[in-house]
């Protein structure tokens, strides 16, 4: 220490500016911690409204038949009133989907041909971006906003959605 200076540093003559930091990086993680989980529940529920939510919509069958890069494609039969049967409908490829298998399908409004996978699997695959947000948004809440039980609930809740998937799927 220099003699010239007192014995109080300038951190602890200002308290208020530490407790104004202290609350600023707390709300700076919460806010980024919400927008986390908020980005999840987006991704998700651009499908899960239609597998959730099919008053009122085409549901049928489809047995893929082909499959490309991104897509599959195989014969639509209907199952709800009002619905037709079409040649051809077009699924997306994933690890859920696999060539010469029957799946419960909810034809996408508007999109023509287009068609998602409906069930118990299809719910479930529909949130797998929820799933990953919790998984993030625990690692924001531990290590930012030092809540280490809350970032454990939402690591549990996470994984048990991914392996909820992986089991259904």
């Amino acid at each position: 220490m220099i003699p010239a200076m007192p014995a109080a540093s300038a951190a602890s003559s200002r308290p208020g500016a530490r407790t104004a930091l202290r609350l600023g990086r707390t709300a700076a993680m919460a806010v980024l911690a919400a927008l986390i989980l908020f980005c999840g529940v987006w991704g998700s529920w651009g499908t899960a409204q239609y597998v959730m939510l099919t008053k009122g919509r085409e549901q049928g069958t489809v047995a893929v038949t082909s499959c490309g890069a991104d897509t599959c494609t195989g014969p639509y039969t209907p199952v709800s009133t009002g619905s037709s049967a079409r040649s051809r409908v077009v699924i997306e490829k994933s690890v859920a989907v696999r060539k010469g298998r029957t799946y419960a399908v909810v034809v996408k409004p508007g999109a023509g041909d287009e068609v998602i996978r409906s069930g118990p699997g299809g719910v479930l695959y529909s949130w797998v971006p929820m799933g990953g947000a919790l998984l993030l948004a625990s690692v924001v809440v531990a290590g930012g906003l030092r809540r280490t039980r809350l970032a454990w609930l939402l690591a549990a809740g996470g994984t048990a959605l991914l392996t909820a998937v992986f089991f259904a799927v």
